[in-house]
């Protein structure tokens, strides 16, 4: 098979780099994943080609993407744990195997990067003044993949809302919030404020958009980068409404998200305290203008709201057997 189908993937194993890497492969890629022990791994895709490396480590991460012409950057620290410590030394790394075989640099972009003051509506010149700690980092991170471009390194940064999907637990605030993982859903809590517009965005939507803009690699520019509308639920009610209808729950109880116990639980759980720093995001409407998006690919994916609520919830392990 051609170099120039040669694709590393970091964080394959989890929600949206599994994803990306499957869709890949669906469309003729030669998909490689690196893993730090990919033999203990208990379910892993055998369509990929699994290499043993740490995204710390930057000869690892340079070895693998040898002879690739595209790097898949998704891996985060799990939980939101040391965050300061790894994401700008993962990135580093990534750019240096770009800058060496010539790669074009993919990453999942996230709303952390945005403060108050460029919303409820966003666009790609949306002004990045973050209120918090891992949204300064990710600005910095994106600085630092367009400052490569003076090193003829190529970025494609799409960004979308809030997860949710199969594969998209351990952050989402899907799994987090709204319901239980492996538990049937009797209750619902939803994070905000009631008939105030919030984004989300179903994983394999995202990652076949993100593949669509990969196959399209001669127009785009050096350092690209595009919003999704992907799921917008306008009030606050749609994605309770979906999640009732996929459990055929009509009547199930909705409480408000304990934001009052975060303050409690935040000195002993990194989770909840990055939880609670981004709860701005949920008191005021977020919307994302996909505008550019559509200029370059005409349409943008996206599956029915149904569908994709019952495809995840069935994920999850929380829909019953009747």
């Amino acid at each position: 098979m051609s170099n120039e189908r040669i694709a590393l993937v970091l964080g394959a194993t989890g929600g949206i780099g599994g994803e990306v890497a499957r869709q890949l492969s669906r469309h003729g890629w030669q998909v490689r994943a690196l893993h730090r022990q990919p033999a203990h791994l208990t379910q892993r895709d055998e369509r990929f080609e699994w290499r043993q490396g740490d995204a710390m480590n930057r000869d690892d991460v340079i070895a693998a993407a040898s002879g690739a012409k595209l790097i898949v950057h998704a891996v985060n620290p799990p939980g939101y744990r040391n965050w300061a410590a790894l994401v700008l030394p993962m990135i580093d790394n990534t750019i240096a195997a770009a800058q060496a075989s010539v790669a074009r640099i993919l990453l999942p972009g996230t709303l952390y990067n945005y403060g108050p003051d460029a919303l409820p509506l966003l666009t790609e010149t949306s002004p990045q003044n973050p209120v918090t700690r891992k949204g300064a980092i990710r600005v910095e991170l994106e600085r630092r993949l367009k400052d490569a471009t003076e090193n003829g390194v190529r970025s494609l940064v799409v960004r979308a809302g809030d997860f949710f999907g199969p594969g998209s637990t351990g952050n989402s605030w899907f799994s987090s919030g709204l319901v239980k993982p492996g538990k049937p859903v009797r209750t619902l809590f939803y994070p905000g404020k009631r008939g105030t517009g919030h984004q989300w965005a179903y994983v394999p939507d995202v990652a076949q958009t993100m593949v669509r803009l990969v196959e399209r690699e001669h127009t785009l520019p050096a350092f690209a980068t595009y919003h999704m509308q992907g799921h917008w639920d306008s009030d606050g009610t749609r994605m309770i409404s979906a999640i009732k209808h996929a459990v055929d729950r009509p009547h199930a109880k909705v409480y408000a998200f304990p934001w009052w116990a975060l303050p409690v639980i935040a000195p002993f759980s990194e989770t909840f305290r990055e939880l609670r720093e981004m709860g701005y995001l949920w008191r005021e409407p977020v919307r994302m203008d996909n505008a550019s998006l559509l200029s370059v690919l005409g349409e943008e994916p996206h599956t029915p709201w149904n569908e994709a609520v019952k495809t995840t919830l069935n994920a999850l392990h929380c829909l019953e057997t009747r």
